[in-house]
């Protein structure tokens, strides 16, 4: 008989820990090798965790709806089999380091506890924190960084993950509480301190984090049906709200001439569909345009970190879907100026069928540069669409629609009924100005009408 350890698995380069949202099995029950063990969910994909052997699972160390770090060990499984007693983890290393001496108990207590071993992580929580103070997660840490949130204020954030870590929900709760102080962690060698009474309040003091948590809201005006937020759209939210309070969102718009794009695609999508095995829609043909664009500017394809301008060298376009239950998620196609017609197609119809199926991985949302959303799917003529951070633009295409146009010929002007399609794109006036913006919708729309009829599958 032997224990084997089964751990919070790798589930991408920048996902650092992920919330236990169901375990399908409970200690005592027989699990097979493979076999789905739990749900996770990081900060946009839903995944399934298998087990990493057969046997009965002996116990389960966390609890559904907690945080856990990657390669956190999360259960244990009793095999029959010789093995060792720990199953190799995923390359994750954690460092310890021991406090200086033992923490002595202050005067004032708090709720937090300085745990004898502190673990950091050498790339991030290395360069960020001094020795001796606890973890934290790099999600964590760019939230504090981006809202402005001193070191010595994260240290007074009570934390709820494990060994008193502070978890985005907490900061996030912090953060909605209006950064209201809290008791601050002890040192780790405190001088005595008095404790001085707290001067009387002149008025209510503000209703806690748990009190507005638990207050029930007992009724709206009018006839109102109360929907409560589910997970994804929750992350949405406070992701297009940090969106606008990070970017300084400008849109530009300009209409493009696609028709022969439009008679391209229906004079050869069946022959394309029985050669590739693959319906050809517009999405792979904008994509295209959109990375031919991106390689005469650059900057459209770069991110900001404090005073400093990252251009991304790898284009990787992220493709915004709907979801059946209403939600959108944005899954990325990554090295998409290395692929032709053929391989996008290929990869917006893969990624399109497994985000609608749930079967997204969670490096599949991560890593974008820039992203292209359709609005002219829902019959919308243009958008103002919300910058997916920490990229610095996003372009919309509208709804294709027949009309008449002035066309300019050798023989004089002439109207006509085409295809045409408005354009638009946010983007980030922090580094993007108005004469940049402009020209690279512009520049879009010139490939979009350059488009060759007469072109091969």
């Amino acid at each position: 008989m032997a224990l084997i350890d089964v751990v919070m698995p790798k589930l991408g380069e920048s996902i650092m820990e992920a919330t236990i949202l169901r375990w399908h099995k409970k200690p005592g029950d027989y699990v097979k090798q493979d076999e789905t063990l739990m749900d996770i969910a990081t900060d946009k994909v839903d995944s399934e965790v298998p087990s990493t052997a057969e046997g009965v699972l002996e116990e389960t160390l966390y609890k559904e709806d907690e945080v856990v770090a990657i390669g956190t060990v999360i259960a244990r499984i009793r095999t029959a089999a010789e093995v060792p007693l720990q199953a190799p983890a995923p390359a994750v290393t954690e460092y310890r380091v021991p406090t200086a001496a033992p923490v002595q108990e202050a005067s004032v207590q708090t709720s937090a506890v300085v745990p004898e071993e502190i673990p950091y992580q050498p790339s991030i929580a290395h360069q960020a924190l001094p020795v001796g103070i606890r973890f934290y997660s790099p999600l964590v840490l760019n939230i504090a960084a981006s809202e402005g949130i001193p070191m010595s204020e994260l240290e007074s954030i009570p934390g709820t993950g494990a060994e008193g870590r502070v978890t985005k929900k907490d900061i996030l709760e912090h953060l909605a509480n209006g950064r209201r102080a809290t008791p601050s962690r002890p040192a780790l060698n405190p001088e005595p301190v008095r404790a001085e009474p707290p001067p009387l309040p002149v008025t209510r003091p503000e209703p806690t984090v748990t009190e507005r948590a638990t207050t029930p809201v007992t009724s709206y005006a009018g006839n109102v049906e109360v929907i409560e937020m589910d997970r994804m759209r929750k992350l949405i939210a406070d992701h297009m709200v940090k969106s606008k309070a990070t970017s300084a969102h400008v849109t530009s718009f300009a209409e493009a001439d696609v028709t022969h794009i439009v008679q391209w695609r229906e004079r050869i999508k069946k022959d394309f569909e029985k050669r590739e095995g693959e319906k050809i829609t517009f999405t792979p043909l904008f994509i295209e345009a959109i990375v031919r664009t991106l390689k005469k500017f650059p900057l459209l394809n770069s991110s900001v970190d404090g005073d400093r301008i990252l251009i991304k060298k790898d284009i990787n376009i992220g493709m915004a879907t709907a979801l059946t239950n209403g939600n959108l998620i944005v899954p990325v196609i990554k090295g998409a100026d290395q692929l032709n017609l053929v391989g996008l197609t290929r990869q917006v119809n893969l990624m399109a069928n497994n985000a609608r199926n749930n079967r997204l991985k969670p490096d599949d949302t991560q890593g974008g540069t820039f992203t292209f959303t359709n609005v002219g799917t829902f019959g919308s003529l243009m958008g103002t669409p919300i910058i997916s951070q920490p990229q610095v633009a996003i372009l919309a295409t509208g709804a294709i629609k027949k009309k008449p146009v002035v066309l300019e010929t050798p023989e004089g002007d002439s109207i006509a009924i085409r295809h045409m399609m408005f354009i638009s794109m946010s983007y980030d006036h922090r580094i993007i100005d108005g004469s940049l913006g402009a020209t690279f919708v512009t520049a879009v729309v010139k490939e979009l009408e350059a488009f060759d009829v007469n072109r091969n599958i």
